[in-house]
C-alpha cells in the first residue's frame, strides 16, 4: 500500500501546506489495473492500483490531448492514454513516452478503514524533492 502520510506530514510540516484529504470512495472500487475517475474539489483524478497493490492518484486528463486517462491501461507503474499513446509515470506524473512532454499532477491518497482520501492539492517531485503546485 502506498503511503503517502510520512511524505504529508513532512510537507505540511516544512512548508506549512494544510492538507484537505476529501474521502472518495471504498478502497475495494479500486480494481487492479483498472483506472477509475473520481472528482475530488471539481478536479478530475485517475486513481489507479497497480498489479502489486499500490494505489496512486494523478491527474485525469492526458496533457498531450484532451482525453481521459481513467480510460487508459496500466502497465507496471505507468498509466497510457488511449488515444495517442503517451504513458505517465504513477509516482511522479512526468511523461514517460512521446507525443505528451507536460506532466499531469499527482495528488496525495491515503486509506483510512479501507476508504480513500485524496487531497486535492496537487504535488510532484523535482529533483527528489517534494513540492505543491500552485
Amino acid at each position: 500500500m502506498l503511503n503517502w502520510n510520512a511524505p504529508m506530514l513532512r510537507l505540511s510540516q516544512e512548508w506549512g501546506v494544510k492538507l484537505g484529504f476529501e474521502r472518495v470512495c471504498d478502497a475495494a472500487k479500486v480494481q487492479v489495473n483498472t483506472p477509475m475517475k473520481v472528482e475530488v474539489a471539481g478536479q478530475a483524478i485517475a486513481v489507479v492500483r497497480d498489479s502489486v497493490g499500490e494505489l496512486y492518484a494523478i491527474g485525469d486528463t492526458c496533457t498531450h490531448g484532451d482525453v481521459s486517462l481513467s480510460e487508459g491501461f496500466v502497465e507496471d507503474d505507468t498509466l497510457e492514454c488511449w488515444a495517442h499513446g503517451a504513458k505517465f509515470s504513477l509516482k511522479i506524473g512526468h511523461p514517460l513516452t512521446l507525443p505528451a512532454y507536460e506532466p499531469v499532477p499527482v495528488y496525495a491518497i491515503k486509506i483510512v478503514d479501507e476508504q480513500i482520501f485524496i487531497d486535492p492539492t496537487p504535488i510532484f517531485k523535482e529533483n527528489n524533492n517534494v513540492h505543491t503546485r500552485n
